[in-house]
């Protein structure tokens, strides 16, 4: 079953990157999110390789491992891959569906280009992104 574009827009507004986003914005967000389905075992993201897009889990559960050692479990509503929507830089980890999962996708393409035609989303984005550079640094 496809999430209604409403669906989408709630997903995308609890990730930090959006979250001071409007709703007409996160919207135009919504738009470049691709929902795709992906078996249980499935690998993706590679430590190490380059990554172009960014995503949400819409369902399922998926393991995060960096150097073989596991980091986290992600579940509904998490997300990873967001640092490739911004920068040219190798995965920092291998994330390995679980379970059966469904996912937005945003591929960097799409969204820089979101990013060039709504300069607001962008100026929200990198503040987003500022902050959290700053919390890692405390």
């Amino acid at each position: 079953m496809r999430l209604r574009s409403n669906a989408k827009v709630d997903l995308i507004s609890k990730v930090p990157l959006f979250a001071s986003c409007s709703k007409r914005e996160l919207g135009l967000v919504a738009r470049i999110a691709d929902e795709i389905a992906q078996q249980a075992g499935t690998v993706l993201t590679v430590e190490g390789k380059a990554g172009h897009e960014f995503c949400i889990l819409v369902s399922g559960d998926a393991e995060v491992r960096r150097s073989g050692k596991r980091l986290a479990l992600l579940s509904t509503g998490d997300f990873f891959g967001e640092i490739a929507l911004i920068l040219d830089a190798p995965r920092s980890a291998t994330v390995t569906a679980t379970s059966d999962v469904r996912l937005l996708v945003i591929d960097q393409n799409a969204f820089r280009r979101l990013l060039r035609e709504s300069p607001s989303i962008q100026g929200k984005v990198l503040e987003a992104l500022a902050t959290r550079l700053a919390d890692e640094s405390l």
